[in-house]
């Protein structure tokens, strides 16, 4: 196949772009500078620049791009950069696929998305079928997946990429964690009773690439089969690198460094989510348990 991949540059697209030319798949990656070789296309979704001709040969479209949500405070400016930057991207590619419907060929858009669409949802289970929730995470993943409708209303199949927390030690929550674990100051935020949805990254790749040949449309969630709660979490970490979590961070200490809103959606509430979709359609998980992911990872 042909696939191009915009936000090839982070965390799960670098792996991905990997994976998939191991597989034998041709990938263009859609930079925004001059491209250094011919696995690489400049596109602007500011201007709404994107080279046509790249996106007509193409069988399938993975949109990764978006400002990361835990990298800055939530003042009223990033906030419009968490949105913009992931509306605008997904609103490009969907309307030039729409555009390009026309010459008969089936392409598919596997548009990333998150699991903050369900909102806090306590000890409740969730999987597709469930409603969206409410706050600014939630708002955010709506507007996001709305932004596929051109695509959609063409007949592209569209997935919308609805992923957990990714675990991989080159990124994300556990890159941020291990140091302060290693020294044995690892600790539960809060009362550590909310929900983690994971992934491996092997399993986000994975399950990415699985999703290329699959017919599923819709939302899809790339999490674990095994959600934990932050108290399990920080006790499996702690076991992996072979040292104790006895400290415990209070709620208002993460909301004094990061901001409330922050804190309360991001850190210390959560999601229990299952893959549903993603299991039926007969994808098997290299790590379905958070000991499995730690000893794979470390």
């Amino acid at each position: 196949m042909q696939i191009v991949i915009s936000g090839a540059s982070g965390l799960v697209g670098t792996a991905l772009q990997d994976q998939l030319r191991h597989e034998g798949h041709t990938v263009i990656s859609l930079v925004r500078r001059a491209p250094k070789n011919e696995n690489e296309s400049e596109w602007n979704p500011s201007s709404g620049h994107v080279d046509d001709n790249v996106l007509s040969k193409a069988d399938a479209v993975i949109n990764l791009s978006g400002a990361g949500i835990g990298d800055r405070r939530w003042t009223q400016s990033y906030r419009r950069t968490l949105l913009e930057s992931r509306t605008a991207t997904t609103s490009l590619l969907a309307a030039s696929l729409a555009k390009l419907s026309s010459d008969g060929k089936q392409r598919s858009l596997l548009n990333a998305s998150a699991i903050g669409i369900y909102g806090d949802r306590g000890d409740d289970t969730v999987d597709e079928a469930s409603e969206h929730g409410t706050g600014f995470l939630a708002d955010i993943c709506l507007d996001w997946e709305a932004s596929t409708s051109p695509a959609q209303s063409a007949g592209v199949r569209v997935v919308h990429l609805r992923t957990g927390i990714v675990m991989s030690k080159k990124g994300g929550v556990v890159k941020k964690l291990l140091p302060l674990f290693k020294l044995g100051l690892g600790g539960r935020l809060g009362s550590g009773h909310q929900w983690q949805s994971w992934i491996s990254i092997d399993d986000e790749v994975g399950a990415i690439s699985h999703l290329l040949t699959s017919d599923l449309h819709g939302p899809v969630n790339l999490t674990a089969p095994n959600p934990v709660t932050n108290r399990e979490f920080t006790a499996a970490l702690g076991k992996a690198v072979r040292r104790p979590t006895l400290f415990s961070v209070p709620a208002f200490a993460p909301k004094l460094l990061v901001g409330s809103e922050f804190a309360e959606q991001l850190l210390l509430t959560g999601q229990r989510v299952l893959p549903t979709k993603l299991e039926e359609s007969g994808y098997v998980f290299a790590h379905s348990t958070l000991d499995e992911a730690f000893a794979a990872l470390l």
